[in-house]
């Protein structure tokens, strides 16, 4: 028995070995980072090297790392901590002027605007790369298997194609918006876009109000982001690529979405379902957090987190959640940077940063308070915690959406809280069996895989390394022009096809009617 698993364990080690490979990965920075670490120390741990991108002003990625290498780049890629943090800050204060529509057409427009420098600075990294021939060498001779990016910015995704190389996508945005937009048919009837907060079960107006959405970004796209790369393309990928072309050819998209969240819509065969593949079952808390949720008793513990970016809120407002956290019977957590609010009660505790998954895999813990990114959300769903939202920027208010939809969770309009909203909110969540109910049905859902979420995406990495691609695979739509993928050459023929047959049978018709009319003639 012992020889066999001696066997076993070597002929893993084997295989693990016979199919390590190079992976170049092109990340963003920032919290999308934290998804693409997850899947570098997957890689890692099963025997492939990996060497990551970075730029010099990098805020998250590490220059020094155990389980990647890093090439770092002598230049700036603009997406820094400070730019990233003022542009969030621009959008609450947009925000908190009111909910008209003079408040949506700033917010939508100071997004265009900051997206447009961002990607100006991603052009002018791309051009350093290009042009820099001592590192493009290095990187064609280190004869890499794939490239993993990020496809929020176009640069991984040039340079796969500048290095030809299969590329695979970590994916929820690409510079178009929701990855599905760019890969998938996404009928606009009954499926809703990002920022519109609807369901999949639209009226006629919001159907109206969903295509003027989708005309409105894909003007923002060929106005604001395209024109920073047609150069680029040109001069450095060939003639005849096109932008939309460029990301729609890789090979795989590693989706951090399922269905459980997800609406129902249709997807491709190279598109890979991995939502909640960061989440895993809870370790130990630290002692003195152990300590503060036994304290708790029966009443149990809420936790409440708005993201890894937006540590602080305005003074006010901090004050009214703090003061309706303090008239509750059950302890808090609450992730908070910001001065500490005057109204805090005893009940209440505020940490810089809190082993969030492990918290919420913890049976003290009844609700979480949090703005609706999509790590965290997901978590919840894993643990089958409720959500009380206070969604803030992007894609948030969405993302609950779906779990209120579901029953899973209440949301909260935080700029026009206070601290009775507030208190009331989070008694209904705790109160009401159908929240957590609810969310654990969601739990069991998500839960009841074959595969692991995570493992099926390395499976699939390495799918597209031993087989050089995924070509089978890929539809061949994105080669098509506009006018050929909406069939709208075929209807102009059917049409005109319709038509002469239509004037043929006329004219037939009136020979006829003269003829006979001429032959009346003649016997009269």
């Amino acid at each position: 028995m012992f020889r066999s698993w001696v066997c076993l364990l070597f002929s893993t080690l084997c295989v693990t070995s016979a199919y390590g490979g190079k992976i170049l990965v092109f990340p963003l920075d920032g919290s999308h980072w934290v998804n693409m670490n997850i899947i570098i120390e997957g890689l890692h741990s099963r025997g492939h090297q990996v060497d990551v991108v970075r730029a010099n002003d990098s805020w998250y990625i590490k220059e020094k790392s155990a389980i990647y290498t890093s090439i770092s780049l002598d230049v700036e890629s603009g997406f820094t901590q400070e730019f990233f943090v003022r542009f969030v800050e621009q959008l609450l204060k947009i925000q908190r002027e009111g909910n008209s529509v003079w408040s949506r057409y700033k917010l939508e427009m100071e997004k265009v605007k900051k997206s447009s420098v961002m990607y100006e600075k991603i052009g002018v990294l791309l051009e350093w790369i290009f042009e820099n021939r001592t590192l493009v060498e290095s990187l064609q001779n280190a004869k890499y298997d794939l490239v993993l990016t990020d496809p929020v910015t176009p640069a991984g995704v040039f340079l796969s194609h500048y290095l030809k190389l299969p590329l695979v996508y970590n994916v929820r945005w690409t510079s178009h918006g929701e990855g599905h937009f760019v890969i998938a048919p996404s009928p606009l009837s009954y499926v809703p876009l990002t920022g519109t907060e609807f369901l999949d079960k639209m009226g006629f107006f919001q159907r109206v109000l969903n295509i003027l959405g989708y005309v409105f970004l894909e003007y923002r796209v060929a106005t604001h982001i395209k024109p920073h790369y047609e150069g680029i393309i040109k001069k450095y990928l060939g003639p005849n690529e096109d932008y939309n072309r460029l990301f729609q050819a890789a090979d795989l998209w590693l989706m951090r979405v399922d269905f459980v969240f997800e609406f129902p819509r249709p997807t491709m065969p190279n598109v890979i379902y991995m939502g909640g593949f960061q989440c895993k079952p809870a370790k130990p808390l630290p002692h003195h957090l152990e300590e503060f949720v036994q304290s708790s008793g029966e009443h149990g513990v809420i936790i409440m987190s708005l993201g890894t970016l937006i540590g602080e809120i305005p003074n006010d407002l901090a004050d009214e959640i703090a003061a309706a956290f303090a008239k509750l019977p059950q302890k808090v957590i609450w992730r908070y940077k910001g001065a500490k609010p005057s109204t805090l009660g005893n009940n209440t505790i505020l940490v810089d940063w809190m082993p969030q998954n492990d918290l919420l895999g913890h049976p003290k813990i009844k609700l979480f308070v949090a703005h609706g990114g999509t790590n965290g959300v997901q978590e919840a769903i894993y643990h089958g915690v409720p959500i009380l939202g206070l969604p803030l920027i992007f894609d948030q208010r969405d993302n609950l959406l779906r779990i209120e939809v579901r029953g899973a969770g209440k949301n909260l309009d935080i700029f026009t809280l206070d601290q009775n909203i507030f208190f009331q909110g989070v008694q209904e969540v705790l109160t009401n069996p159908s929240y957590k109910s609810n969310m654990e049905r969601l739990s069991k859902l998500h839960r009841d895989q074959p595969i692991p979420p995570l493992d099926n995406a390395l499976f699939w990495i390495e799918f597209v390394m031993r087989h050089k691609g995924a070509a089978h695979l890929r539809t061949e739509s994105y080669k098509l022009p506009w006018y050929a993928y909406y069939s709208l050459d075929v209807y102009l023929f059917l049409s005109g096809a319709v038509l002469v047959l239509f004037l043929t049978f006329f004219i037939i018709m009136r020979l006829m009617c003269s003829a006979l009319c001429k032959k009346k003639v003649k016997r009269d």
